[in-house]
């Protein structure tokens, strides 16, 4: 389906390139922090001396990777959070994997991709995809396994039928859904999932990895989204995909938001293409817009890194992972350092959940009919 959208008027209110006209720098370390407190909070009333623990997977040399993972330990240190490093072969990475899919001392794992980048895998599909599919969904902080991509496109916001097990999304697109939060772009006196209603947003960047999760959690939350990438633009509503004709410029100067996640030095957003009371969010590695022309520009505000917060969104996703799949299980520990064990059938996610216990009651049924009948028929014989 191609859709011819009709012109809407730019966002201009006042003379765009007014000289340092209320310009606006956000600190993601700053707006993470009342996040860390709460993570903080939990683990030392929740916790006692068993904090939660979140494996690093390190089996690359890229610089960012390493940056990351150096972040994440700190900010583990830090908070109180369990943190172990494992630097791999990326040939030995997918048995480390699966040895701490199985490990119960473990309750998160993250990846530092890329490590194979397009390199195609023996499974299908390319290699880094099939790693990230493969870690367990009672263990993937990052949100980004099938199960947690598809709920997200789905607008599946729990895990559970009874509601109480929230999904975990993904740490970049949600960090920078909680940078909007802090700066008021979300309405937070409508409904949950409603928030950006008449938001206009305009995401340069559909990787599976950032660009189009971000995109569609944008969407599911009302805004209208502009999804660009090299070759297309389409416009993104709630379970809705359309391409469009609107170009880059048009969609930039109709937005109220712009994220920019394009992983190349070579690429600089045209600052003439941005709109006075513009927010700018900038996910990439590289700057991928001239901040010195941002100044010029009437009430812009403008977040050159989201790396604190998505560590931050990471520690909160690594206690959403416990709460929902790993309290009570056997072996760990509560506030008292007392263990507790898994065979009450009220703190397994199994039984918490009617259709998972249903199915394994039809599987152990449908087990002993077919034992009894082959029994019976051997007997005739």
């Amino acid at each position: 389906l191609h859709l011819r959208t009709l012109p809407r008027a730019p966002r201009r209110h006042s003379a765009p390139w007014s000289i340092m006209a209320n310009y606006k720098k956000i600190s993601a370390k700053a707006a993470s922090e009342p996040y860390r407190e709460e993570i903080r909070s939990a683990i030392e009333n929740n916790y006692g001396t068993r904090p939660p623990k979140l494996l690093g997977l390190l089996a690359n040399d890229d610089p960012a990777a390493k940056s990351y993972a150096d972040w994440t330990g700190k900010a583990c240190e830090d908070d109180k959070i369990e943190y172990e490093l494992r630097e791999v072969q990326k040939e030995n990475l997918e048995a480390a994997l699966h040895a701490a899919n199985d490990d119960p001392t473990i309750h998160g794992i993250i990846i530092y991709y890329p490590v194979f980048g397009a390199e195609p895998s023996f499974y299908g599909g390319c290699m880094d995809d099939y790693l990230r599919d493969s870690i367990s969904p009672t263990k993937d902080v990052e949100g980004l396994c099938h199960t947690y991509r598809s709920n997200l496109y789905r607008n599946v916001r729990y895990m559970d039928e009874a509601k109480t097990q929230k999904c975990v999304l993904p740490c970049t697109p949600l960090s920078v859904v909680k940078l909007l939060e802090s700066q008021g772009e979300y309405d937070m006196s409508k409904p949950s999932g409603n928030r950006l209603a008449g938001k206009t947003i305009t995401v340069v960047n559909r990787s599976e990895v950032v660009g189009r999760p971000l995109a569609a959690l944008l969407a599911n939350d009302g805004a209208t989204v502009y999804s660009v990438d090299i070759d297309s633009i389409y416009v993104m509503q709630r379970g809705r995909m359309v391409r469009t004709d609107k170009t880059q410029e048009n969609a930039c100067l109709e937005s109220d938001v712009i994220v920019l996640g394009v992983p190349s030095k070579a690429y600089k957003l045209n600052p003439a293409w941005i709109s006075p009371n513009t927010m700018i969010v900038n996910v990439a590695s590289f700057k991928n817009v001239d901040e010195d022309s941002l100044k010029k520009i009437d009430n812009v505000k403008y977040v050159p890194l989201v790396g604190k917060m998505t560590v931050a969104m990471l520690e909160r996703n690594l206690l959403r992972l416990y709460e929902n799949f790993h309290r009570g299980a056997t072996g760990t520990e509560g506030p008292s350092g007392s263990s507790t064990n898994s065979s009450k059938a009220g703190s397994d996610p199994l039984f918490n959940s009617p259709t998972m216990f249903w199915s394994l009651i039809t599987c152990v049924a449908c087990t002993v009919v077919s034992s009894i009948t082959t029994v019976y028929l051997a007997n005739r014989r």
